[in-house]
């Protein structure tokens, strides 16, 4: 019986808290997991983390676009996934995701995706997701592709870091193509 649905085998989502700023602000100062998943911030204080965590976590979903902070079963916040971009008129949303360096290739970010996914195709009724990855973060591309993505598109120099222009790849997913994937997995 399932007792949430934000709970998997491996990893639970749940709303952002004040204290989270200490693993927010922890990612950040990696250059590495910050350029992968958009860009390396100027340094931030603690007092701005602090706030931004304050700010995070009494923030409701707006247009159905939500940022979940992404903590293993032991309760230790290891990444996060945000949705943004949702338009319930054509069904689509967008996410990013971001996990902790230490917590890399252990299926934590597998599981956080497909359970956005099961949220938002059975839940809220939206039939597609796209999911856009720098060209230079090829696990990011291979986890999609082994989620069952398929490759959309295609934007050459989208993104400036390391001293060059990278592509975007555009990776999505149909309600449909979920449901074929993960039907038995999850319950359908």
């Amino acid at each position: 019986m399932e007792l949430s649905i934000w709970t998997g085998t491996k990893v639970r989502l749940r709303a952002p808290e004040p204290e989270d700023w200490e693993s927010f602000n922890h990612w950040d100062q990696d250059s590495e997991t910050a350029r992968r998943s958009y860009e390396i911030p100027f340094p931030g204080s603690v007092l701005r983390s602090k706030q931004w965590a304050e700010e995070q976590a009494v923030a409701p979903p707006k247009n159905d676009a939500f940022r979940w902070v992404i903590e293993n079963l032991d309760g230790q916040a290891v990444g996060t996934i945000n949705t943004h971009t949702c338009d319930r008129k054509c069904g689509t949303f967008m996410y990013g995701l971001a996990v902790g360096r230490e917590h890399w290739r252990q299926g934590y970010a597998s599981e956080a995706i497909l359970l956005v996914l099961r949220y938002y195709f059975w839940e809220l009724g939206y039939q597609k997701v796209t999911a856009h990855v720098y060209s230079f973060n090829e696990p990011s591309i291979s986890l999609h592709e082994k989620l069952g993505f398929i490759h959309e598109g295609r934007l050459r120099r989208m993104i400036y870091t390391k001293g060059q222009y990278y592509d975007l790849i555009a990776l999505g997913m149909t309600r449909e193509e979920f449901e074929a994937m993960y039907k038995d997995s999850y319950g359908f």
